[in-house]
């Protein structure tokens, strides 16, 4: 019963249009970053794809190197925030997408849930040494404008600091 209900969950709410990922993340300027520390240490992902699954399988999207962790420990979900249309948000389920948990569940910021809408920083532990720190970046610059301070280059001289000292 519960397999069901996440496979209709994943299929009812994730986006089947592959080719506006990209457009949806340029009009938002939001980017979805989820830092892996494991057993061969720290990696990068940035999310861009509606469905993720993670877990120690060599057929997961992200994989954890741990004995500790389930083959198919948890899937991660796209969402659209319901004030725009435009953005989106992750939700992290425990297990696979068919609806069987992992064997050790999910710690998110030091409470064991079976599911969680990620928010910025939060903390998820898949097991002993094995944990994840998602991150939700907003540019509040629009495409083509810079920043003046980006250009701001201020050279010193050391024989300036001698002359201070002086004063």
């Amino acid at each position: 019963m519960a397999g069901n209900y996440i496979q209709q969950f994943l299929v009812s709410h994730s986006s089947t249009n592959v080719s506006s990922d990209a457009s949806m993340a340029a009009e938002t300027n939001e980017s979805h970053l989820l830092i892996i520390e494991d057993d061969q240490g720290r990696k990068e992902f940035t999310l861009e794809n509606p469905v993720y699954s993670i877990g120690r399988d060599r057929d997961c999207n992200i994989r954890l190197v741990s004995q500790f962790v389930s083959r198919r420990h948890a899937t991660l979900v796209r969402l659209p925030r319901e004030h725009n249309s435009h953005s989106f948000y992750y939700r992290i389920v425990d297990g696979d997408a068919k609806g069987k948990l992992s064997s050790n569940g999910l710690m998110i910021n030091g409470r064991k849930i079976p599911s969680h809408d990620l928010r910025n920083e939060d903390e998820i532990i898949f097991g002993p040494q094995v944990r994840a720190i998602y991150y939700l970046l907003r540019n509040s610059q629009r495409s083509g404008q810079t920043d003046a301070s980006e250009y701001d280059i201020t050279l010193i001289n050391p024989g300036m600091t001698e002359d201070m000292e002086e004063i």
